[in-house]
């Protein structure tokens, strides 16, 4: 027998090759396995002639580094052929590798299947010499190399599926799984060869005179270059992939917050009106379907609306807060609690029969009935609830909260801290409360707004000091409103701040046409309400109608509540600030009625004080309310304040204010609120030397 050698480096590149090879399979059945769709088929296309020709290639290597004492060649057509075997083991191996599992018995054949397609790639390798007289095989040794053929592609097989994903370090343990998967392709081919006899005087007859070497170098080259291609794009492409992974959850989750941000509140996140609105659509047709039953209640805080006068927003956002808190823990979770904004909330909630509403509305009720401690303040408000039940108060969504509305209208109406279920008579009263907001929208733009003055007297019984703006609707239909009727309506709306401005430039307008009759000591005070008081053109408001006017800014009064004042202490000492540096003097009203910081009082560049009515009305010698409004006048005196006392119904009242050193009295006693030409109509009457206005039966007469 002929006895062969073997080229050292080309074995070695062979080995190499085998090695990437089998790093390209592993890498490959990753690519495939998380891909899906059209990418998965392009990877498993790609990695099929990647890993076949690279297979393919080991052995056409080795086959380069073996020789003979006459010269080898290759048939074309059979050496193609042989890496069509090795393709389509390739494709069988990855196929069977990107299943979502690998049974037993899909591993031994699909090891049988690409074991044999592997040895027949060798062994028809071996053919394409065309040696003649013929290879003689050692059986033994062929049998060996075809088992090393099977257990090499079933260890490759397991090994592929276990590292397609992507675990932790795969990168090592699939190039620890290529070495050995590298030297059982090589160890498989080189046990094939040493099977194989040359006898005495053999030849090649697929000799053409091709130099080995070269077409050895080509085959490296180019099955090297196939292959680093391959890795390459399957680096870059799952480098995209991650950091695509990455963008597509930062879009979800930057989705997923703005579509919270969308459908619930920020402070209680809570569902908003528009997710309440799209869950009552739903229960709407779950409820037609199945004829069930369920209850919207619309629910308020009583008392909110103080607490966040008297301490603040931050305050009162956490109460909200503990008040979420206290509902949730009232209702199931197939209800939906929504927050429409303010302190109003909405429950959503299905029942068998009213009680149920109603007794749910008594928990709820009773649950915020209890005080909350908030930042160490004992703080307590209640609630009032309106229930609107489907079927029978209302077929759509709208009717259904609109008639919950009304009922909690009802509810505030009775008495507050309770539930009211929707009656047809309140209907009639929610659609009046609705034409009411519609009329003051449009009560500035048809001059239906009135102003009327109450004197101010210096104490005990005159001369007049000045008046009080006082604000009245005439309104069309209904006649003369008082402020308690639309006031509270024009403040939740937002429509006192046009309603404050054409207040203060009408004002300051007829301040200007007294001053103009010879009235020049007389000045006017104008309430001002906190949404007014806390718009950041205030001061260009003010500017404009003294400006306007033509009036001297000593002669305004601007007054605001001591829980506006303490609603933001700083803040209202910079505007009360620039206010008084304009020459524009500031009352603190309806003092002795809120919650003040003496620290913060004392720095508020107010000019006086206003004693609230409810201290004056109850007011008699000895009693608690003639001790508080001592200690008010104390205080005043003791800050360099004036005091004004509002409210004076009776002379009593009026000589024992006057006696504690009170500067001003207004109230009934005195005079009552007039309109301009009421005003006007005694100025023209006075006889000279005699007073404009009554006091009781006395006559006052005016200073020149």
């Amino acid at each position: 027998m002929l006895v062969g050698s073997y080229n050292n480096i080309l074995v070695f590149f062979s080995f190499v090759v085998a090695v990437l090879a089998s790093y390209t399979a592993l890498d490959m059945a990753g690519r495939v396995a998380t891909s899906s769709g059209r990418a998965a088929q392009l990877w498993w296309i790609g990695g099929t002639f990647a890993m076949g020709l690279g297979i393919w290639s080991m052995h056409f290597i080795g086959m380069l580094a073996f020789s003979l004492p006459f010269a080898l060649g290759y048939d074309p057509l059979t050496t193609a052929g042989s890496l069509v075997l090795a393709i389509v083991a390739s494709a069988l191996a990855l196929w069977l590798v990107c299943q979502h599992e690998l049974r037993w018995t899909h591993l031994v054949h699909g090891s049988l299947l690409i074991g044999a397609g592997i040895a027949a790639m060798h062994y028809s390798g071996m053919a394409a010499m065309r040696i003649q007289p013929g290879i003689v095989y050692d059986p033994v040794w062929l049998i060996v190399s075809v088992a090393i053929a099977v257990m090499a592609s079933g260890a490759a097989l397991w090994l592929a599926f276990r590292l397609r994903a992507n675990l932790q370090h795969v990168r090592i343990w699939r190039g620890a799984a290529a070495l050995v998967m590298g030297l059982a392709i090589t160890g498989m081919h080189y046990t094939g060869m040493a099977a194989a006899s040359f006898p005495e005087g053999s030849f090649c007859g697929a000799a053409n005179g091709v130099d080995t070497n070269w077409l050895a170098l080509l085959v490296i080259v180019v099955t090297l270059a196939v292959l680093a291609i391959t890795l390459i794009v399957s680096v870059l492409d799952a480098r995209m992939q991650a950091r695509t992974s990455v963008l597509a959850n930062s879009l979800e989750k930057a989705n997923g917050e703005l579509m919270q941000l969308a459908l619930h509140d920020n402070l209680t996140r809570l569902p908003n009106r528009l997710l309440l609105e799209d869950r009552l659509s739903q229960a709407l047709k779950m409820a037609q379907r199945e004829q069930t039953r369920f209850a919207v209640m619309f629910m308020d805080l009583d008392g909110f609306k103080a607490v966040n006068d008297a301490y603040g927003h931050h305050l009162g956002d956490q109460l909200l807060v503990g008040v979420t808190d206290r509902l949730r823990g009232c209702i199931r979770e197939q209800d939906t609690l929504a927050r429409l904004g303010g302190d109003e909330f909405v429950l959503l909630t299905s029942i068998s029969n009213p009680d149920d509403a109603a007794t749910v509305a008594a928990k709820l009720v009773h649950s915020i009935a209890e005080p909350f401690v908030v930042s160490r303040h004992q703080l307590s408000v209640s609630m009032s609830v309106g229930i609107a039940v489907f079927p029978g108060d209302g077929e759509v969504e709208r009717d259904l909260l609109l008639h919950a509305d009304a009922a909690m209208y009802h509810t505030k109406s009775a008495g507050r801290n309770g539930y009211s279920f929707f009656e047809a008579s309140m209907n009639a009263n929610a659609v009046e409360h609705l034409q009411l907001l519609n009329d003051l929208r449009l009560a500035v733009a048809r001059g239906e707004l009135r102003l009327h003055y109450q004197p101010k007297f210096e104490a005990p019984a005159g001369p007049v000091r000045g008046f009080e703006a006082l604000l009245r609707w005439q309104h069309s239909q209904r006649g003369m409103l008082s402020p308690d009727v639309f006031l509270p309506l024009a403040e939740k709306t937002g429509l006192i701040v046009p309603i404050g401005k054409w207040v203060l430039n009408e004002a300051c307008r007829q301040l200007s046409e007294w001053h103009g009759q010879g009235l020049t000591h007389w000045s006017v005070a104008v309430n001002l309400s906190a949404v007014q008081f806390e718009q950041p053109d205030l001061l260009e408001v003010v500017v404009d109608a003294i400006g306007r006017h033509g009036i001297p800014p000593a002669m305004l009064t601007v007054e605001i509540t001591e829980s506006v004042a303490m609603r933001s202490p700083e803040s209202t000492i910079e505007t009360l600030q620039k206010l008084t540096d304009m020459g524009v003097k500031a009352s603190i009203d309806d003092f002795g009625t809120g919650y003040s910081s003496l620290l913060y009082l004392k720095r508020l560049p107010a000019s006086e004080l206003k004693i609230d009515r409810a201290f004056v009305r109850e007011m008699s010698v000895g009693n608690e309310d003639s001790v508080i409004v001592s200690a008010i006048i104390a205080l005043a005196k003791a800050l360099g304040l004036e005091v004004v006392a509002e409210g004076v119904e009776t002379a009593d009242q009026q000589m024992f204010l006057t006696r504690l050193g009170c500067e001003t009295l207004q109230g009934f006693l005195l005079d009552r609120p007039m309109t301009p030409g009421q005003i006007c109509a005694r100025i023209k009457h006075a006889l000279p030397g005699e007073s404009v206005f009554a006091t009781g039966c006395q006559l006052l007469t005016e200073p020149a």
